[in-house]
């Protein structure tokens, strides 16, 4: 049986996640998907949604076998938990492969990194990104002066 890992923020989850969580599943038997917290999310804003509604989220995925909340301490602790035979990025997230190898091996954890395939928009207004997500809703329902609706909805 191959374990297969895929980690991310999840925050408003769209299609690009769908897509990401489904090419990992396709490279083993099991897919666990670690669901970052809000404390170890240190590269772009911090999620909007709480931990446990993201990885809740991720769970109902007919992809995800499992869903679990990273820890918060120490990114590393699920992957020795779960032991996964491969761990596969998304395909624009910010890791660096090679870094994550050596982490990997520094731990004495004998796993793959690989790298997930994109993903391009089906059609015109297909969003495959949260802060995509975020910008289009403060556009089109923002506060007062920014053209939308004040909030109501």
């Amino acid at each position: 049986m191959t374990r297969v890992v895929a980690q991310g923020t999840f925050d408003l989850l769209h299609p690009g996640h769908v897509h990401y969580l489904e090419d990992a599943a396709a490279r083993g038997d099991e897919l666990h998907a670690i669901v970052a917290r809000r404390a170890n999310v240190t590269h772009k804003p911090e999620p909007i949604l709480c931990a446990r509604q993201r990885r809740d989220m991720v769970a109902a995925l007919d992809a995800v076998d499992e869903a679990h909340l990273g820890d918060p301490e120490d990114v590393f602790v699920p992957i020795e938990r779960l032991d996964p035979d491969v761990i596969v990025l998304g395909y624009d997230q910010h890791h660096d492969e090679a870094g994550i190898a050596e982490a990997l091996a520094a731990r004495d954890i004998d796993c793959r990194v690989e790298r997930a395939s994109g993903r391009e928009p089906r059609y015109d207004e297909e969003l495959l990104s949260s802060g995509d997500i975020v910008e289009r809703v403060l556009r089109r329902r923002g506060g007062p002066g920014e053209g939308g609706e004040g909030g109501r909805g």
